[in-house]
């Protein structure tokens, strides 16, 4: 599976980065390719290139705060939670998000 994504918290700092973290990790680990932006303080790093866009399955938005460049996913499965949750069950959520785009694709 194809997933892209954005993680941004509320301060921009600590959680948008160990919720990026832990989205990969995770990801990776079950066999999928994917890409995670972060919005925060110090502006958006890693954006995503618009071929992964196109490419993507799902787009995992993982903010606790308005994310902004959602234009670019029209027409893509989007899958929104709170930072804490990937932080907290990162596998358990990809997981959920494996199921959630095998019911969508039915």
């Amino acid at each position: 599976m194809n997933i892209v994504g954005i993680a941004a918290c509320t301060a921009g700092i600590a959680h948008t980065y160990i919720a990026k973290e832990k989205l990969v990790k995770a990801a990776e680990k079950a066999g999928h390719n994917i890409h995670v932006e972060t919005q925060g303080t110090i502006g958006l790093q890693d954006e995503i290139p618009a071929e992964l866009i196109k490419k993507a399955d799902v787009v995992i938005i993982a903010a606790d705060v308005k994310v902004s460049g959602r234009e670019r996913f029209a027409g893509k499965k989007v899958i929104e939670v709170p930072t804490d949750l990937v932080i907290k069950s990162p596998n358990k959520f990809i997981e959920k998000v494996e199921t959630l785009v095998s019911q969508a694709s039915k």
